[in-house]
């Protein structure tokens, strides 16, 4: 019975799959650094002009922070303004990607690959192509971060689309309601504490954002980023990371707790 026991014992997974995966990824790794010229040898030498960086950067130029604060408020203000419209024009589209919505493969899969290639141009990119025909100022940014909302928000709320519960959607249609009420009445209260917690989370992305923006000429707290590095002025420059960092922490903080409640 026992020599029947030790036979039916099932045997130990082999590690030869780990060794092969780590194998794989030192390769990948090490052939990526050697075609980008990546070193260890060029990170040490590097190193110490990172503490030569800092020391011209601190102590920060405090008296500089009342020439930032208009430029954040506007960064803000940006990120706000093209969260909303993104998040606005996100419902419609995540409608037509959700296979449980838009049967059609001609309608959903056309609208999908259109996301894909929104999330696919980076938003400094398209804050450059808007400041091409509309100018400087913040409504090439505005653009920008409400098109990079649009891809993100419809890419995140259609995939939660097609994972309600599908009983309120036929027990609607079973007493005759139309399209309209189906969705008003059997979709909404399912979907929208996770559309405000997707609609947040961009938000907190845009604001980041948007801080750069002004790189391109889009208005916002980028230009003083720009302006600053270009006259070497690093003690002004440490004033603008700090503050930005402080609003992201705060807009963070805010956005984690206000998801917490929703969900």
């Amino acid at each position: 019975m026992s020599a029947n026991a030790e036979l039916k014992r099932p045997k130990a997974p082999g590690k030869l799959k780990h060794y092969l995966t780590a194998a794989i990824v030192l390769l990948l790794l090490w052939g990526s650094a050697i075609h980008t010229e990546a070193t260890f040898g060029e990170l040490i030498e590097g190193f110490p002009n990172m503490f030569d960086l800092l020391e011209e950067m601190f102590p920060p130029k405090w008296s500089y922070f009342d020439n930032i604060v208009g430029a954040m408020l506007e960064t803000i203000r940006m990120a706000l303004v093209g969260t909303t419209i993104g998040a606005i024009m996100a419902i419609p589209v995540a409608l037509l990607c959700a296979s449980n919505f838009a049967a059609s493969w001609w309608i959903r899969h056309p609208v999908r690959f259109i996301l894909n290639l929104i999330r696919t141009v980076p938003d400094l990119l398209l804050a450059a192509i808007f400041v091409a025909i509309f100018g400087l100022g913040p409504l090439p940014g505005i653009l920008a971060l409400s098109v990079f909302a649009l891809g993100l928000i419809a890419k995140l709320t259609y995939e939660a689309l097609e994972t309600i519960d599908r009983g309120p959607l036929e027990a609607m249609t079973s007493v005759g309601a139309n399209g309209i009420q189906r969705i008003i009445f059997a979709v909404i209260p399912q979907i929208q504490a996770h559309f405000m917690s997707f609609t947040l989370y961009t938000f907190e992305i845009n604001v980041r954002a948007a801080a750069v923006l002004g790189l391109v000429g889009a208005g916002g707290i980028g230009h003083y980023y720009e302006v600053t590095l270009g006259f070497l002025e690093y003690d002004k420059t440490s004033v603008i990371i700090i503050f930005t960092l402080a609003v992201v922490l705060l807009i963070d903080y805010t956005s984690t707790k206000l998801r917490e409640k929703l969900l």
